[in-house]
């Protein structure tokens, strides 16, 4: 029988022994979990524990060329939520709806998920992130986040375009440049424990995007916007383009377009509103296009700038069609058929030429191909191949139909024509600054399109538009500028040309000598008392380059005059005139066609095709015209004489010799006269005289 010692020890080894088992089970269990498992178990920790939120990152901030800020990044707060904290739902959710003006029901389903991170509600506005903080709700936190904001509100809109509540670029430049604008993404760590309570919160921060610097000036941008704004609302188009750029190096200083919008709410507005329209949509551009045409005939040695070409009285048939010009038009040189922009002239020029050489010019200029500007979705236009032209093609395309350009694809055409015929790529974006470097963008690619001659020419054909053609209204005070109208039919529903809808139009430079903007003035579908480009476009480019010279301190190259003393365009007296049938001449002044007139009791003097008429009566001698827009120059100011008692033959040549517009009413000897004898007025003024069959005998007085 063993001994009461001898059994403890005994039990004391196999308890030892069962420790140490144990300890080697527990031993190895640990090596497996912390030595052979140890990456496999983190990283299904980190799956379990951490949740990873990406957030947006802080855009880069678009400058004009100024460095005046356009676009930038502001920090806002943002709502979430973590569920496993919540412990009331229906009552946070209700409070956070009120707070926030969302739906109740879906901010309840948020709280029911079974994810340890929901968003509430992004980018709050003050009032929003005041009203939800006051509630300190459990488990309602908030995150630091950056929302776009444009301090300008519409200015430059369609230039600079959106984002989307990722902040990631959705239109304009902010789509083009997304990749350099936004930068990498900031990552949002939260941690939590086993039953999902967080207990700790880590963010990686991340440089900001690059930032642009533009070539857009904002005052000459808001100048045009202005301008534009104007116009729309003046003659209820449907829409419209303005451009404003630097000929000598193709830099856009304003871009506009109407309709606009307000990039802070981008979706406030239908979504066509958002459209590019000088760089997206195409349209037939029609007289603007003859300068191509005329350019190309010089170039090739086909016509001179002196010749004289037989517009035929404004009829031309072209493979069986008749084609009408807008005045019957006879032998006009070839600068008068660009002055007064005849269309059978210009079909007759682009006849020399043929369908190959033309085309061969057309693309020389760089129509029906992007102009390569940093904007998104530009067009190409519409340029046909010679082989699918039909037999009238080369004639509608000479006076501007059968093809589509964009604004800004005119635009950097004439800007060629300024610039003595180099064509200069069109470019809107400057620099890209990043953090620790100002990258500056290549040179524009540059061509020369037509020589230095016949740019020269083209320029000296386009100043005389707005001397003495159809674009007169463009004249700015105390500047030269040489630049052409455009007014095109659109193309209806039925796929005909509309007689209501037209594309008016006026492009040009200033000054003629040293051109320092090009402007591009485009109405869409006009309404009103005209739509003819000459009239409702010439005006808005008047006005935008009168201010954007003078902004920009360009000297002035013609004397500064009144605006009573320069050109003006009396509708009053337009009528139609008819063979043999004796008119009321109502006006002194310049009737543009080659009409031969007949004055009774007056004079008619001629020079080349403009006709000016001072007279009492006048008869047509050729075939029925519709006389256009009759213009007075205004000299300086004269004393009106009294013409009571003088015969009209009298009152009339008083009134030629002075250069008073005379606008008479009877016959017989002068009565009664407006305004008063002795009143000073501008030369070309109207002047209203009243005769009377007979007058009791009373001497004459001197005039």
């Amino acid at each position: 029988m063993r001994s009461a010692p001898a059994t403890s020890r005994v039990r004391i080894v196999l308890l030892g022994v069962a420790a140490c088992l144990w300890l080697g089970l527990l031993l190895v269990r640990l090596v497996d979990l912390q030595v052979l498992r140890h990456a496999e178990l983190a990283r299904r920790a980190e799956r379990q524990q951490q949740r990873t939120l990406e957030v947006t990152p802080k855009r880069g901030v678009i400058y004009d060329r100024n460095r005046r800020e356009l676009a930038v990044s502001i920090g806002v707060d943002s709502v979430f939520a973590v569920p496993a904290e919540v412990s009331d739902r229906p009552r946070t959710a209700r409070l956070l709806a009120r707070a926030l003006r969302i739906d109740r029901t879906e901010v309840e389903d948020r709280l029911r998920s079974a994810r340890s991170f929901v968003w509430v509600k992004r980018k709050l506005d003050v009032a929003q992130a005041q009203r939800v903080r006051a509630l300190e709700l459990p488990g309602i936190y908030f995150e630091r986040e950056h929302k776009r904001f444009y301090p300008k509100r519409e200015l430059a809109a369609h230039v600079l375009g959106f984002v989307g509540l990722d902040e990631d670029g959705l239109g304009g430049l902010e789509y083009a440049f997304d990749d350099v604008l936004r930068g990498p993404p900031r990552r949002l760590v939260i941690t939590a424990d086993g039953r999902r309570r967080p207990y700790g919160r880590q963010g990686g921060g991340s440089p900001e995007g690059a930032s642009l610097v533009l070539t857009l000036d904002e005052n000459i941008q808001y100048i045009a916007e202005r301008e534009l704004a104007a116009a729309i609302k003046r003659t209820r188009a449907r829409g419209g383009s303005l451009i404003v750029q630097n000929p000598a190096t193709g830099e856009i200083l304003a871009l506009a377009n109407q309709p606009t919008f307000n990039p802070n709410h981008p979706t406030a507005v239908p979504t066509f509103y958002h459209v590019n329209r000088s760089v997206t949509l195409a349209y037939e551009p029609g007289s603007t296009f003859k300068v191509v045409v005329i350019a190309a005939v010089l170039e090739e040695g086909l016509a001179r700038a002196t010749e004289v070409v037989d517009c035929q009285q404004g009829r031309i048939v072209l493979a069986g069609h008749l084609i009408r010009d807008h005045k019957p038009f006879g032998r006009l040189t070839v600068r008068e058929i660009v002055h007064y922009s005849s269309d059978v002239g210009a079909i007759k020029l682009g006849l020399r030429l043929g369908d190959k050489k033309l085309y061969e010019h057309i693309r020389r200029w760089h129509f029906g191909q992007p102009t390569g500007v940093e904007f998104p979705a530009e067009s190409r236009g519409l340029l046909r191949p010679p082989g699918s032209w039909s037999r009238i093609s080369i004639g509608a395309i000479s006076m501007g139909q059968e093809i589509a350009t964009t604004s800004l694809q005119l635009t950097a055409a004439f800007s060629a024509i300024a610039n003595g015929g180099v064509w200069i790529q069109p470019r809107v974006v400057a620099e890209i600054v990043r953090v620790n470097q100002v990258e500056t963008l290549p040179p524009s690619r540059q061509q020369r399109i037509i020589s230095v001659e016949v740019a020269e020419e083209l320029r000296r054909m386009l100043a005389g538009v707005v001397t003495r053609g159809g674009g007169l209204e463009a004249q700015p005070a105390g500047y030269s500028a040489a630049g052409k109208t455009g007014t095109a039919q659109k193309i209806d529903e039925t796929g005909t040309y509309s007689k209501t809808d037209y594309v008016a139009s006026f492009i040009g430079f200033a000054p003629v000598l040293e051109p320092a903007i090009t402007v591009l003035v485009m109405l869409d579908s006009p309404r009103g008392e005209s739509f003819y480009g000459g009239e409702v476009a010439a005006p808005v480019f008047r006005r935008v380059v009168e201010q954007v010279l003078a902004y920009l301190n360009v000297p002035r190259d013609l004397p500064l005059r009144p605006r009573s003393d320069r050109p003006r365009v009396e509708r009053a007296a337009l009528r139609d005139f008819r063979p043999g049938q004796l008119q009321p001449a109502l006006f002194v002044g310049t009737v543009e066609g080659p009409a031969r007139l007949r004055a009774s009791q007056g004079v008619v003097s001629s020079q080349g095709n403009v006709l000016r008429v001072q007279g009492v009566t006048a008869a047509l001698m050729e075939p029925s015209l519709r006389v256009g827009s009759i213009v007075t120059r205004n000299g300086d100011a004269v004393e009106v004489p009294d013409f009571a008692g003088n015969s009209l033959r009298k009152v009339v040549e008083a009134c030629t010799r002075l250069g008073l517009e005379l606008v008479l009413v009877g016959n017989g000897v002068a009565v009664a006269q407006q305004p008063a004898p002795r009143t000073r007025l501008p030369r070309g003024s109207r002047v209203r005289v009243e005769f009377r069959a007979s007058l009791p005998a009373a001497p004459a007085r001197p005039m």
